[in-house]
């Protein structure tokens, strides 16, 4: 028994030897250099962002989203046809990204928009009255009985949907048979109105109207627009929502598409619906994501670019990433960085 614990000691390796085994990393050395910005020499916020690529972790996928989009910027204002599909949850209208979004439509920067019910009645509701910044630990049946709504720490008070009622009822009147993007199409023109300049300038729907960028909203009843038909409907009111003619359109403007890219801020049904259309046409050249969802629940909301290679939605040869985290603090990064 010596004589075996002998011979295995003899091969054993040595702890210094296991830990400091020999690298062989010829093959790597042309890969980029992990760095980031040296602080004394940052004088805006531009020489922050030039590193993001060689940062590591999420920051290197938010540096190939920022050049990915510039590439797309650049190739479409030498004339080059890239039909950009903008995707967003009602959550980011909520927020303070509904601006940086109306920011893209004015300026022609996305070309369709697929949204959720609450992208189209909250940029409506904010030019009537703000939502406001409240607190993520509060006590929510006292906010139930002052009648404030809370999207995480963003109050909406029920006077704002009260209003919104008041705008529905007339808009309504004007409609017979729509489809969803025709409603929003209409929504926004009713602003030119019904809304005072200053409050419009800001709204998506008002520049999607102007600019002739088609809104979908395949869920156009999911939300407060629903409660509205609801109650028109109970007044004797009469309106049809046909959604199947949107179909056709939305996958259309993929089929036809030189090039699409598919730009999506979360997931859910507005990703789905994008990038479903771009199926129609063997994939999407080019994809951004920015989401928190994870992957190993099989969700379509967590699914990353190369599980939609595997449907033939974004192309195998595309340009693609994925920047996992807040869209509130990194979309407004990658909009100011991919339009320098």
């Amino acid at each position: 028994m010596d004589e075996e614990n002998n011979e295995t000691s003899k091969n054993r390796k040595s702890p210094m030897d296991i830990v400091l085994k020999k690298a062989d990393a010829k093959d790597l050395e042309d890969l980029p250099k992990i760095k980031g910005p040296w602080m004394e020499n940052v004088k805006n916020l531009d020489d922050v962002i030039n590193f993001y690529e060689t940062i590591g972790f999420q920051a290197t996928e938010l540096g190939k989203a920022i050049k990915i989009w510039r590439e797309i910027e650049e190739l479409r204002s030498k004339g080059n046809e890239i039909r950009v599909f903008l995707a967003y949850t009602s959550n980011m209208v909520s927020s303070g990204l509904r601006e940086i979004i109306a920011y893209l439509v004015k300026n022609k920067k996305v070309d369709v928009i697929v949204t959720t019910a609450g992208g189209i009645e909250e940029d409506y509701i904010k030019c009537l009255k703000p939502f406001l910044l409240g607190d993520w630990k509060v006590d929510n049946v006292y906010l139930r009985k002052k009648g404030i709504n809370r999207i995480g720490n963003i109050f909406v008070p029920n006077d704002r949907y009260v209003e919104f009622e008041k705008h529905m009822m007339k808009f309504l009147e004007k409609l017979d048979k729509v489809t969803p993007s025709q409603f929003c199409r209409e929504l926004g023109k009713f602003m030119e109105k019904k809304i005072g300049k200053k409050e419009r300038e800001k709204s998506i729907l008002y520049w999607a109207y102007k600019n002739n960028i088609p809104i979908f909203c395949p869920a156009l009843t999911d939300g407060s627009i629903g409660d509205m038909i609801y109650f028109y409907q109970l007044m004797g009111g009469k309106i049809e929502v046909d959604i199947a003619p949107d179909i056709v359109k939305l996958n259309d403007l993929a089929v036809y598409a030189e090039k699409a890219a598919c730009i999506v801020l979360g997931g859910s049904l507005p990703k789905h619906a994008v990038i479903n259309a771009t199926l129609m046409r063997e994939g999407a050249e080019y994809a951004i994501y920015i989401t928190t969802a994870v992957e190993w629940d099989g969700s379509l909301s967590g699914a990353p670019p190369e599980e939609g290679m595997s449907w033939g939605k974004i192309k195998g040869k595309s340009k693609h990433a994925e920047v996992h985290g807040d869209a509130t603090i990194i979309f407004p990064l990658l909009v100011y960085a991919a339009m320098r």
